[in-house]
């Protein structure tokens, strides 16, 4: 009885070690950086036209400014960095909502052209999953996606 005791416990005790797997790192998105010619003037692009709200900028940098997009993520601009940035669509940010059709009016009220994906002017596009996405670019010329994913 007792050598199966020490073999029982043994095994657990084995499965326990080898569930703690030390070479993982658990990483989880944080923020996403992007390099900007005027920190301001993208800072209201942000703040106006896709209404994300400023966060402190807890780095203190000049020529920095921090927004949330929500669930504990952020957007940081940087306007401190001189390099030429080289720009596709497929870098792109993109964003979920609930409101698709207020996104759409709310870009066709500011004039802010939006494509679909291959490039068409003021389309939608539609992906094979029947979510609807949009893609237009801020004052520095990064391209965003808002699609439907987040509509029930």
């Amino acid at each position: 009885m007792r050598k199966t005791t020490v073999l029982i416990f043994a095994l657990i005790f084995s499965v326990i070690v080898r569930g703690q797997d030390t070479t993982s790192f658990n990483l989880t998105f944080n923020h996403l950086a992007i390099s900007v010619k005027d920190v301001n003037r993208s800072a209201e692009f942000y703040k106006k036209i896709l209404k994300l709200k400023e966060i402190e900028n807890r780095a203190k940098l000049e020529g920095v400014r921090w927004f949330s997009t929500g669930d504990g993520k952020e957007l940081h601009l940087i306007s401190i960095i001189k390099e030429p940035i080289v720009l596709n669509k497929a870098i792109h940010i993109a964003f979920t909502t609930s409101n698709f059709d207020a996104v759409i009016k709310t870009l066709n009220e500011m004039n802010i052209t939006y494509s679909d994906w291959p490039g068409n002017l003021n389309k939608i596009n539609i992906r094979a999953d029947g979510v609807k996405q949009i893609f237009f670019q801020d004052p520095d010329g990064y391209w965003i996606e808002v699609n439907s994913v987040g509509q029930k």
